[in-house]
């Protein structure tokens, strides 16, 4: 059993099954975690007003045991509130920079965070993303979804950049 544990918090659409989260999952287990992947079907009627609470909702039970780290993708940024009032380390992919609500939690924050986003995804903003903290991966060409145009290949290349992000980031800061 690791001697860390980190919570891994679902989109809207893509959830812990999906490419960064397996690879990121993989990675944090080699560097000594456990990892706990929440599941969830999103009401489809879940508007931006309802989105905090609802997220909340879903991630405070997890986070009953001692948890280390908090990695959460779109929607599940929205967790970044619970970060930030329980001192949590995080890795962010496809943070909602647009959102007011969790760049305020993100600015709060009082452990370090990892932000990964790419340049072509509307909700992105690197400008925002290096403000907020020194800890960040943007990926040229890249959509909400870490995938590249070109071959697939391109697109692989970018989950190992992740990795290697997540990687580093959690064995140093």
């Amino acid at each position: 059993m690791a001697d860390r544990r980190a919570v891994l918090v679902p989109g809207r659409g893509y959830d812990t099954r999906a490419p960064l989260f397996v690879y990121v999952g993989e990675a944090l287990r080699r560097v000594g975690f456990d990892t706990h992947e929440i599941t969830w079907e999103v009401p489809r009627d879940l508007g931006a007003d309802r989105a905090a609470p609802w997220v909340a909702e879903q991630v405070t039970p997890a986070l009953a045991e001692r948890t280390h780290l908090l990695v959460g993708k779109s929607l599940g940024t929205f967790a970044s509130p619970l970060a930030a009032d329980r001192g949590l380390r995080a890795v962010w992919l496809t943070p909602l920079l647009n959102r007011a609500d969790v760049t305020k939690a993100l600015d709060r924050a009082t452990e370090p965070f990892l932000l990964v986003g790419g340049t072509a995804d509307k909700l992105w903003d690197g400008a925002v993303a290096r403000r907020l903290t020194p800890h960040v991966l943007e990926i040229p060409d890249a959509d909400h979804s870490l995938m590249v145009p070109g071959p697939l290949a391109c697109s692989a290349e970018v989950l190992g950049r992740v990795c290697t992000a997540v990687e580093e980031f959690v064995q140093t800061s």
